[in-house]
């Protein structure tokens, strides 16, 4: 386990390393200046150089890269040149909270809704619930969440007004909702059939054929022997799509204009701030990193015969 740990993290600095610099390079290479970009091309050429000289723009490739790879290390991840005295990891930790709240909101809509549709579709294979699921999950895989946003939010806020608009400045559970299940759906329509399959292999197998024949109940049966079984592959999909979450919310933030990580990496793209932009990523691909370790990790508690050597 160790050394399975010690090789995950050494390959996953190399990821974070790799992502970053390739950020970097993509952001520098895009045609024009990002001072004019900034202060518009009528400014004075002293702010123009001030600017410059903040983002380190006037320094050569190579020393921006080791300067960026400093703040890093600093844990700052650079001082915003518009705001003196605040760092791109205050407005990331300002920003986190709020993004997390979404993904984890709407890891739990996906869990409740996809897990039980699964289970009684596995149960009742080709039958009217099975059918159901699967027309269910192919609209929620095929609609896009840039287009069920905005048609939540016409039916639930503007003609049915029992949710709240993102105008209203409304906090709590119901501001919530509507952001969740446009976050969530496409990852349930993945749970739900990943589970409908996984179970369907499992309850074929001898063991739970013997526990059926010991007369066990069938939702001990069904509960505890298979579905725990069957839910390794589930786990690797929840694992892996809870970074996709956090990617996701971009979108969904934008469309509920939601405070998050989101909203502050399209807003520094369209002001080409590249310090949040570089920061952003930096944590989008830690997350993701992150999380993909752990997903490792969890397998041995969900199938204690997996070992790592």
């Amino acid at each position: 386990m160790i050394t399975f740990l010690i090789r995950r993290l050494v390959a996953s600095i190399f990821v974070v390393l790799g992502v970053v610099t390739l950020v970097f390079l993509i952001l520098r290479a895009v045609p024009g200046d990002p001072v004019e970009s900034i202060l518009g091309e009528q400014s004075l050429e002293v702010d123009k150089e001030a600017l410059r000289e903040c983002l380190n723009l006037d320094k050569p490739l190579g020393e921006q890269y080791l300067l960026f790879w400093s703040d890093v290390a600093s844990g700052t991840l650079g001082e915003l040149c518009d705001e003196r005295g605040v760092t791109v990891m205050d407005r990331l930790v300002a920003n986190i909270p709020a993004t997390f709240e979404l993904a984890l909101a709407a890891m739990f809509f996906a869990l409740i809704f996809s897990l039980p549709l699964g289970i009684a579709a596995s149960l009742r294979p080709y039958s009217w619930v099975d059918n159901s699921s699967a027309v269910i999950a192919l609209l929620g895989i095929s609609i896009p969440n840039f287009w069920l946003g905005p048609m939540l939010l016409i039916a639930f806020s503007l003609t049915l007004q029992i949710l709240p608009n993102p105008g209203s400045e409304v906090a709590g559970l119901t501001a919530l909702l509507l952001p969740a299940i446009t976050l969530g759906t496409g990852l349930s329509a993945k749970l739900m059939r990943m589970t409908r399959s996984g179970m369907l292999e499992v309850l074929n197998l001898d063991y739970v054929r013997t526990a059926r024949a010991k007369g066990l109940p069938r939702r001990t049966v069904v509960l505890k022997h298979a579905l725990r079984n069957a839910l390794l592959p589930v786990v690797t999909i929840v694992g892996l799509q809870f970074g996709a979450l956090l990617t996701g919310a971009i979108i969904v933030e934008k469309v509920f204009a939601r405070p998050g990580v989101g909203m502050l990496l399209l807003d520094a793209i369209e002001a080409r701030n590249y310090l949040i932009v570089q920061g952003c990523v930096l944590f989008i691909s830690f997350t993701y990193v992150v999380v993909n370790l752990v997903t490792d990790l969890v397998y041995g508690l969900v199938d204690p015969r997996i070992r790592y050597d």
